[in-house]
């Protein structure tokens, strides 16, 4: 497998449109992305519409009634807008509304663990047991299989999402979720032999790094992550429950009755939650444009010295998926894509950014009761109508296409939905 690449509007009704512009530096932060700078226009009105037409898509497979998506083609102009309503009958939705950022939590913390090995204060190749106690019979797994995802233990989540259903206010100690839902069930592989997608693996490396530099894993991300990048309005909040923001999108998760039908009409709002669930695999909080400005800094690996293997040697997603999707130091590669995809209740969230052209995507849907992977499929979907939009006056457009078209990822969204379009 080849080593990961690392290099240099119009609305709809019920829509708020922003032009808003990710640069390769930012005034607040310290760290630079080296990727192409982003011409300062909005994308084609012709782009913006099938762009409109997939987030509203999705919106109804997925029964959200709200949507932020942010779209940055530095060779052609930026979308950045909050789609539909905050419920039935609610409020329109703006782009500047905050939201709880899922899995992509995860690869936050595994750029503080790069970094902690970086500095020289741990080594991605230390069992785990060397900086998490009271695991014993676990000193087969490092903290590189962690962040690649073949570490083979059991995700917590598969155990207690009914129970956070029921009780999402519930402040949970990281601790009792890796052992006592996380490890206690059986593997799913031998350490190394495959990938599996676990939450497990996240909490667990924030414990480590915790322990490793004697700081929580909130405080370690701020100083290392968000801070260096100037996302203002990203971090791990405390456990207390709360809203992702001061002004948060509103987060649903329909359920299924005891027939299997879906609640699309009337779903329970999960925005006040404590981030504790998540915690260092999907606890943070962010808003669309640090979002979109991760995904960049992730793909480049800005937050790392040069030459880091960090992405060195992907693995793939699993025997059903494409060749050209794999996983790595708490991230996925699709295609020339590198970014994260999840879930956290109440919202479905995707970022992914190339490296090479600074092609930027980002989107959240609020209501998290389908299939996780839609925020991915939706990411890939805009990604590949965006890797078209005509260059601007004195622009290029990039010539490498995507391994997939936007109409086999709609595919992908509407084969796994869970509601329909109201009648009439």
């Amino acid at each position: 497998m080849r080593a990961w690449r690392r290099s240099a509007a119009v609305a709809i009704a019920g829509a708020s449109v922003l032009a808003v512009v990710l640069s390769g530096c930012s005034p607040q932060g310290s760290v630079s992305i080296n990727v192409p700078t982003q011409v300062d226009a909005p994308l084609p009105e012709a782009t913006v519409t099938e762009l409109q037409a997939a987030v509203t898509s999705a919106m109804t497979a997925t029964g959200s009634t709200g949507a932020i998506v942010g779209v940055w083609a530095p060779w052609s102009g930026t979308w950045v807008s909050g789609l539909g309503t905050q419920g039935p009958g609610g409020a329109e939705v703006t782009a500047d509304l905050g939201f709880r950022a899922g899995d992509v939590t995860g690869a936050m913390t595994c750029d503080v663990l790069y970094r902690l090995a970086a500095d020289g204060t741990l080594s991605m190749s230390d069992p785990v047991t060397t900086w998490v106690s009271n695991l014993p019979g676990y000193d087969d797994i490092t903290l590189r299989q962690l962040c690649d995802g073949t570490s083979g233990l059991a995700s917590y989540t598969s155990v207690l999402d009914g129970v956070t259903a029921n009780n999402p206010e519930r402040v949970w100690n990281p601790r009792e979720l890796m052992t006592t839902y996380g490890i206690a069930s059986p593997r799913t592989n031998a350490p190394g032999a495959a990938f599996a997608d676990s939450a497990t693996n996240f909490v667990l490396a924030g414990l480590a790094a915790e322990r490793a530099a004697n700081e929580p894993i909130a405080q370690l991300i701020a100083e290392r992550v968000t801070e260096p990048l100037g996302l203002d309005a990203t971090g791990l909040p405390d456990p207390a429950p709360a809203d992702p923001a001061d002004a948060s999108l509103r987060g649903y998760w329909s359920q299924q009755n005891a027939e299997g039908a879906w609640n699309c009409t009337d779903p329970r709002d999960y925005t006040d939650m404590s981030s504790s669930y998540g915690g260092a695999a999907a606890g943070a909080v962010t808003n669309i444009t640090d979002l979109g400005r991760y995904a960049q800094a992730l793909a480049t690996g800005a937050l790392l010295p040069a030459g880091n293997d960090r992405f060195a040697a992907p693995v793939p997603v699993g025997g059903d998926q494409p060749t050209w999707f794999t996983s790595a130091g708490g991230a996925f590669q699709a295609g020339s894509l590198i970014g994260q995809y999840g879930s956290m209740p109440g919202y479905l969230v995707g970022a992914f950014a190339d490296p090479t052209t600074g092609m930027s995507v980002a989107v959240v849907l609020n209501n998290s009761g389908g299939d996780k992977t839609t925020g991915a499929w939706l990411a890939w979907e805009l990604a590949a109508i965006a890797s078209k939009a005509p260059a601007a006056q004195g622009q290029t457009a990039p010539q490498a296409g995507l391994p997939w078209t936007a109409e086999q990822m709609r595919d992908n969204i509407n084969s796994k939905a869970i509601c329909a379009a109201p009648a009439g």
